[in-house]
């Protein structure tokens, strides 16, 4: 039995999540769009939840297309409300639309948001080192500037820890313990 990360542990769920996606690198944007509508979905609440809900939201959330996300009206919102497939947070709900504004704005400013996101870490992950979960941040300085950035180009639910966990998910960071089997897979594919 190989040796994972012990977060992942409570389920096939959270293990296949672990072993085929968290610290992969992500380069394209509607799976970067994805993981930036989740991980706010996600503020307050553990991440095994939304987990369970991602397939509604792809549905619900016309597969994480940020255009139509963009142009998503107050029927929409009402629709979206209703659907006991999703956290039905008012907030957050009006907070993924603006996301999906602002992201668009970014694509057309930088080519791609991939273009913009991947910048800050000189386009290749960061590979760290950690033995035990409870080394692992929840919030780093590199962090704290992608928020203050999304923030400054009004995207909303992108405090440092929502970032962070975005850049872990999405494989800016490899954060998984160097003791799991995936650390050296994801390290050794991103070379």
């Amino acid at each position: 039995m190989e040796n994972r990360c012990e977060w992942c542990l409570k389920d096939d769920l959270y293990r296949n999540y672990h072993d085929l996606e968290w610290g992969v690198p992500v380069y394209d944007d509607r799976v970067l769009f994805e993981f930036l509508i989740l991980e706010g979905v996600q503020a307050g609440l553990s991440w095994h939840t939304v987990l369970k809900k991602r397939e509604n939201y792809r549905h619900a959330y016309d597969n994480f297309d940020p255009e139509k996300v963009a142009a998503y009206d107050q029927q929409k919102v009402d629709e979206l409300l209703q659907n006991e497939g999703l956290v039905r947070n008012r907030l957050k709900i009006a907070a993924s639309i603006t996301n999906a504004q602002r992201f668009l704005e970014v694509q057309k400013e930088f080519g791609s948001f991939s273009n913009y996101i991947w910048r800050f870490v000189d386009h290749k992950p960061i590979v760290n080192h950690f033995e035990k979960l409870s080394d692992l941040p929840a919030t780093t300085p590199l962090s704290d500037k992608i928020s203050k950035d999304l923030k400054k180009r009004g995207f909303k639910f992108v405090g440092s820890t929502i970032v962070y966990a975005h850049l872990q998910a999405t494989g800016m960071v490899n954060d998984h313990l160097v003791s799991c089997f995936r650390h050296q897979e994801v390290n050794a594919s991103t070379k």
